[in-house]
C-alpha cells in the first residue's frame, strides 16, 4: 500500500523538526473503517470526546487521538485491536487504554490514535466469591472504590490498596498499585490471582500463574506494553470495621527510619505504615491527602518553618469488640518507638473513610480549582543501604525551603514481582508529589521539574541506585538503564504479545515505525 500525502507530509514534518519518534497521522481509510466494526458499544470522533482523552492528571501533556472507543464488551476490544493489527506494519494507528486518566505525564495518551475509555466497558456485575480462599472478579475498567464498596458487602476486602482508590483495576495493575499495605500484602499486582486480556495481536486471553503464565507475569506491572486487562480475580480477606488512625513527629531521621523498618519486620505490627518528610509546614497542599484536622491544637505547636520533621503514620484494624485488645496491642507497639511523645495524635474511623481519605482532600480541593492544576510528581524507589545519603542531600540541600506538596517515605520488603525494583531486600518507597498551580515562581511547573531533575542527577552521580516507579523516559538508552538485565526479557515479551507496537504509545518505551517512503 502507497503510503498517503497526508502520511509523506507527516513524515516531513517529523524528519524536518528532528521527531521522527513522536506520534504521527493516523490511515484516514483505517479511521473511516472504524464506523463499520460490528461492536456493542460505539467511536466518538468528536472535538469535546477527543480533547477530554487527551488530558490526564499530570496535566503535564496533551495528545488528542482520532477516536475513542467506548467499548460495549470485551469483544469491541479485541475487535478494534485486531483490526488496527490486521492493518499491519505499515498502518500508523496506535490504542491507549485509558482509566480514570490519572497517568501524570501522557501515559494513558494516543497522539493520533485511539483511547479506549475503560470505565465504559461493560461486563457481567462484579462477582464476589466467598470461602476458604475468598476472591472478587471485576472488569479492568472498575474504580477499586466501587469494589471496595461491594467486597465489603460480604465483609470482604482486597488486601492491598493504594492511597487513592478512584483509580481504575486495569490502571494499577499496569503498575503495581502500592501503599502502607505493601510490606504485608506485597502491592495489588501481587494479590492478583487471574486475568483476561486483549493482547496486541488482538486475542483474548485468560492467564494466571499456571494458566498462559508469561502473559501474566509480563501484564502485572507490564506499562500496559503487553496487552489491556479487561478482567481481573482478586484475593480478598476479612474487612475490619474499624480503623485506629494514629500520627507521630520525628526530629531525628535515623530514628525515624529505623523504627519503621523495625515495624515492617515485626510479626505483629500495625496493618498499615507510611512515612512522611514535613519541610516547611505551611507549605501550600502539604496536608492535601490527609483528613486529619491540620488545625488540631496538639499539631500546632510543631510548624516546621523550613525544618524538617517526620511523621509516621499508622494504622491498626479492628472491630468494635476487639476494642481492648487493639489498644494493648497499639500501646506495646508505640511503647517501643522513639517519637516525640507530645505529637502522638489519633482518631477512629471506619474502615472505608481511611481507605477513601484521599478522596475527601478532593472534593476539597475541587471545590477551589485547586485539583486540576499539574501534578509534576516524582515517585523514586530508593535503596535502604542508601536512604541516608539520599535524604542528607535532597532534604537538607535539594528541597532546603519548602516543598510544594507531600513528600512520602516509607519502607516496603515483600515486593515479589516483575516491576523493576532496587536489588535489595528492603527499600524505600519515596514520592514528591507536588502541585504546580502557579505559571511562574516555586510553585510552578517549571521550578518543581527542576528540582525532580537535580534529585535524580544527584542520585545517578552518586550510584545511589534507585529506580523511577511509574516511570518516565524519552530515549531508548535510559529505558534499557532502567530495565537493566531484564531489558531482553521485556523486548521479547513486546514481540510475542504486541509486536507492532500497538498498545500503550503514551509510556514512550516503543514507537510504530515510520511507514517507509516507498509501495
Amino acid at each position: 500500500m502507497k503510503p498517503s500525502v497526508l502520511q509523506y507530509l507527516k513524515f516531513f514534518l517529523l524528519f524536518a523538526f528532528g521527531e521522527v519518534t513522536t506520534a504521527h497521522v493516523p490511515d484516514q481509510d483505517v479511521l473511516a473503517s472504524l464506523n463499520k466494526l460490528p461492536l456493542d458499544g460505539h467511536f466518538s470522533f468528536s472535538d469535546v470526546s477527543t480533547t477530554a482523552a487527551a488530558q490526564d492528571f499530570g496535566n503535564l501533556s496533551n495528545f488528542k487521538p482520532a477516536a475513542v472507543l467506548h467499548p460495549g464488551s470485551v469483544d469491541d476490544i479485541a475487535t478494534t485491536v485486531r483490526h488496527v493489527f490486521l492493518r499491519g506494519e505499515h498502518s500508523l494507528l496506535t490504542v491507549a487504554a485509558r482509566g480514570h486518566g490519572h497517568s501524570l505525564r501522557g501515559q494513558c495518551q494516543a497522539a493520533g490514535g485511539i483511547v479506549i475509555k475503560m470505565e465504559s466497558l461493560r461486563t457481567a456485575r462484579m462477582q464476589v466469591h466467598s470461602g476458604a480462599s475468598p476472591y472478587v472478579d471485576a472488569s479492568g475498567g472498575e474504580l477499586w472504590i466501587k469494589v471496595l464498596h461491594e467486597t465489603f458487602k460480604y465483609g470482604l476486602a482486597p488486601k492491598s490498596w493504594t492511597d487513592y482508590l478512584h483509580l481504575t483495576i486495569g490502571g494499577t495493575l499496569s503498575n503495581a498499585g502500592v501503599s502502607g499495605q505493601t510490606f504485608q500484602h506485597g502491592p495489588q499486582i501481587s494479590n492478583v490471582m487471574e486475568l483476561e486480556i486483549v493482547t496486541g495481536r488482538g486475542d483474548i486471553i485468560t492467564c494466571s500463574p499456571e494458566q498462559n503464565s508469561d502473559l501474566f507475569h509480563a501484564a502485572l506491572g507490564g506499562l500496559g506494553q503487553f496487552g489491556i486487562i479487561t478482567r481481573a480475580r482478586i484475593a480478598l480477606e476479612p474487612a475490619p470495621n474499624m480503623v485506629r488512625w494514629i500520627r507521630v513527629l520525628y526530629s531525628d531521621f535515623t530514628s525515624f527510619t529505623e523504627d519503621q523498618e523495625m515495624l515492617i519486620s515485626a510479626e505483629r505490627t500495625f496493618d498499615y505504615i507510611e512515612g512522611f518528610v514535613i519541610i516547611n509546614r505551611t507549605g501550600i497542599l502539604n496536608n492535601w491527602r490527609s483528613s486529619f484536622n491540620p488545625h488540631d491544637p496538639v499539631w500546632s505547636q510543631f510548624e516546621s518553618d523550613g525544618r524538617v520533621l517526620f511523621c509516621l503514620e499508622m494504622t491498626k484494624n479492628y472491630n468494635p469488640e476487639e476494642v481492648d485488645n487493639m489498644e494493648q496491642e497499639v500501646n506495646n507497639l508505640l511503647y517501643q518507638l522513639r517519637y516525640i511523645p507530645p505529637s502522638l495524635f489519633h482518631t477512629d474511623v471506619t474502615y472505608i473513610q481511611f481507605l477513601d481519605r484521599v478522596h475527601s482532600s478532593e472534593v476539597k480541593l475541587r471545590a477551589k480549582g485547586m485539583w486540576e492544576v499539574s501534578h509534576p510528581w516524582l515517585n523514586l524507589m530508593v535503596p535502604k543501604s542508601s536512604i541516608h545519603t539520599f535524604a542528607r542531600e535532597v532534604f537538607g540541600k535539594i528541597l532546603k525551603d519548602s516543598n510544594n506538596g507531600p513528600i512520602l517515605l516509607y519502607p516496603v520488603n515483600k515486593f515479589r514481582t516483575s516491576v523493576v525494583i532496587p536489588d535489595e531486600e528492603v527499600f524505600y518507597l519515596v514520592g514528591f508529589l507536588s502541585s504546580a498551580p502557579s505559571s511562574s515562581g516555586p510553585y510552578s511547573v517549571e521550578h518543581t521539574l527542576n528540582l525532580n531533575n537535580q534529585i535524580i542527577e544527584f542520585s545517578d552521580k552518586a550510584g545511589i541506585g534507585v529506580k523511577q516507579y511509574l516511570p518516565n523516559y524519552n530515549t531508548e538508552q535510559k529505558w534499557k538503564a532502567h530495565f537493566e538485565a531484564r531489558w531482553e526479557t521485556f523486548l521479547r515479551r513486546k514481540n510475542a504479545y504486541d509486536p507492532l507496537a500497538i498498545l500503550a504509545p503514551g509510556q514512550g518505551i516503543f514507537q510504530k515505525a515510520l511507514l517507509p517512503l516507498s509501495s
